[in-house]
């Protein structure tokens, strides 16, 4: 990946749109839930959506991903996959991720997915999915937990 930084200033230095364009514009889309998922089985499924936002073409986004707690069934082994994609459950898929639960479905998991991605210029919607490949899981949520589920969209700055 090229990365295209910004230049030091000096003091009485005049600063240009292009440096001003250099800067990361932070963060362009914001989802959080507190409420539970359904049940989710081998079906992929958006757990979370982040809101609409619109991309610029040449930029860097840092997408990321968190479920802080996962409870499933494990009623016959297998693993939960778990996705950030573009749009939909069959958009682009720009980071996924295979967990294994533990056994008896007793303690909740954490999943976090993140990558740094470019995406095409014009109005953009990224989600979150998961499924299962044998048995359900909920993605919990509630007001109690301190950092609820979550995706967050980060302009970082120019590709």
């Amino acid at each position: 990946m090229a990365i295209n930084p910004n230049t030091d200033f000096t003091a009485g230095q005049v600063l240009t749109a292009a440096q001003q364009n250099r800067f990361p514009r932070g963060i362009v889309a914001l989802t959080t839930s507190t409420t539970s998922s359904a049940s989710i089985g081998t079906t992929e499924t958006v757990l979370l959506t982040a809101s609409t936002f619109t991309a610029v073409a040449n930029r860097y986004y840092k997408i990321t991903y968190y479920e802080p707690v996962i409870q499933p069934s494990v009623t016959a082994p297998g693993y939960m996959t778990f996705r950030i994609r573009l749009t939909n459950t069959s958009g682009t898929t720009y980071q996924y991720a295979d967990v294994e639960p533990v056994a008896g479905g007793a303690d909740g998991q954490i999943v976090a997915l993140q990558v740094v991605t470019t995406l095409a210029a014009g109005s953009t919607v990224i989600v979150g999915t998961g499924k299962t490949s044998s048995q359900t899981f909920v993605a919990y949520g509630s007001a109690a937990i301190p950092v609820n589920r979550q995706i967050i969209v980060e302009d970082i700055g120019p590709a």
